[in-house]
């Protein structure tokens, strides 16, 4: 509960006084008192409110002047942002951190995140021109209203720092190949393979954006995820993981996925975050404060993941393991896992590439294949989805076509069925999608959009799936992309 407001003479802070309980907050009190004399100073206290942000406050004339940045102090003279103007502050706060208590203005936790001396070169109503030496801020700085006193920008005035790379803005993630244990585990780090769906978080001050293997935007998609943000705070990331819903028994389950890979409804998408959870699953990092880590080796990589220590409701960087590949392996069939990936530890970061420096080792046969039709089914199925068609692509250019790979039949659910069939009706057409193929006399063909995940038993050597069961549908990778992975021969 905020102090009742008292008649306060020009200069004493009234509206800092006004908006807290000092019996309740931790935050100084205002007292009579002069700036020291000497150079000005200057803070930046970064504030986890119900909104991250950055407090810039700079001494002047017995006060300190305020603004809340949003997305941090700019380091880029490209990027103007948004500087909030609110109320004086005591010099006292200057030096605060500390947990402001719920129920009060700006609850939440305090810390300095820069401080050190400015010099004003300009002053004016509606534009401050200073230069910073802080700790981590050196530099010259504006700050300029845009509309009401309120209303602010923040902008860089020195040029940006050469030695700084470009943040990047669309990375397709490496991928691994299908393969059997090594020979020799030596050298390369044994992770778990998250049966979930891949994505690249970009992590800026104050925000965070999710980004699919087809670089589709699915922020929106996974809110719980965001927070993340706060815990990167003002650093600068890029961090490459798997989004993924843990069943009761805490295995990844691409089934529970299914219920939130589809949703944008913001309230569908708010149930659904409580009913089927997901985590974000941290494994690699590519970028880092203006410098790229895609050049450096994955053991270097990792080491600076760990230092971050990002861990939470929602997101974990699990360990890997070095020398017990084949361990691990058979640990994760125990556990029901899908299998492992094993990662070169000297291998650099190559973006949409299969290089072989990552390779992916499988308890279940699992593939992902491109629906070409369906065809109906017998008894309480005779007018809906019986089977789906299925196939992959294969060759190059003009020459790539769509290859079939036989039907499958099971693991649908009630709801799987109605989803399939409200999917796949605007994408009917009258030919045969699959190459050289007449299929069944009922099929119903569609364009090949649409990218199924297929438990499988094995595939025939003429590519033919055995004992497929449909584990969900795929929103991260175009069709067209979808070739038959094999396991390289012995």
């Amino acid at each position: 509960m905020a102090a009742k407001a008292t008649k306060q003479k020009k200069g004493e802070l009234g509206e800092y006084r006004r908006r807290r309980d000092f019996a309740t907050t931790p935050e100084p009190a205002p007292r009579r008192r002069r700036g020291k004399k000497g150079a000005l100073r200057f803070v930046v206290q970064e504030h986890s409110a119900r909104r991250l942000h950055w407090d810039l406050r700079l001494e002047r004339e017995g006060v300190a002047v305020s603004w809340a940045v949003p997305n941090g102090i700019p380091d880029d003279p490209s990027q103007n942002r948004k500087a909030v103007h609110t109320e004086d502050h005591p010099l006292e706060y200057m030096e605060f951190e500390g947990e402001i208590p719920p129920g009060e203005y700006g609850a939440g936790t305090v810390k300095i995140w820069d401080r050190g001396t400015y010099e004003a070169e300009k002053w004016e109503k509606g534009k401050i021109v200073f230069r910073l030496d802080g700790e981590r801020l050196r530099g010259r700085y504006a700050l300029f209203r845009t509309g009401g006193e309120k209303d602010w920008m923040i902008h860089r005035m020195d040029p940006p720092d050469e030695r700084r790379d470009p943040f990047p803005e669309a990375v397709v993630p490496m991928l691994a190949k299908l393969s059997r244990l090594p020979a020799s585990d030596e050298g390369w780090a044994a992770e778990v393979k998250w049966d979930g769906v891949r994505a690249i978080a970009y992590c800026r001050p104050g925000r965070l954006e999710l980004q699919s293997r087809n670089l589709n935007q699915v922020t929106a998609q996974y809110p719980e995820v965001r927070r993340l943000s706060r815990q990167v705070g003002a650093r600068e990331a890029v961090l490459d993981g798997e989004l993924v819903a843990f069943d009761e028994q805490g295995r990844p389950s691409f089934e529970r996925l299914q219920q939130r890979i589809h949703q944008t409804d913001r309230n569908v998408v708010r149930r659904r975050m409580k009913s089927h959870p997901v985590t974000y699953v941290i494994f690699d990092l590519l970028h880092l404060d203006g410098q790229s880590l895609m050049g450096e080796p994955y053991a270097r990589r990792r080491e600076l993941l760990e230092a971050l220590g990002l861990e939470g409701d929602s997101w974990q960087t699990p360990a890997f393991s070095t020398g017990h590949a084949k361990e691990l392996l058979a640990a994760s069939a125990e556990h029901g896992l899908e299998g492992i990936v094993l990662k070169r530890l000297d291998s650099r970061y190559a973006p949409g590439k299969r290089t072989g420096s990552w390779l992916k080792v499988k308890n279940v046969g699992r593939q992902e294949f491109v629906i070409g039709g369906w065809a109906p089914g017998e008894g309480r199925r005779r007018n809906r989805i019986g089977a789906i068609l299925i196939g992959y692509f294969e060759g190059e250019g003009a020459e790539r076509e769509l290859r079939y790979a036989g039907k499958v039949g099971t693991g649908f659910s009630e709801r799987d069925l109605d989803e399939l069939m409200e999917r796949l009706a605007p994408l009917q057409r009258k030919g045969n999608p699959f190459a050289g193929r007449r299929g069944p006399r009922q099929a119903h063909w569609v364009e090949p959009r649409l990218v199924a995940e297929i438990e499988l038993r094995e595939m025939t050597a003429e590519g033919m799936v055995r004992h497929g069961s449909f584990k969900g549908l795929r929103e991260d990778k175009p069709a067209e992309e979808v070739g038959l992975e094999r396991l390289p021969r012995t």
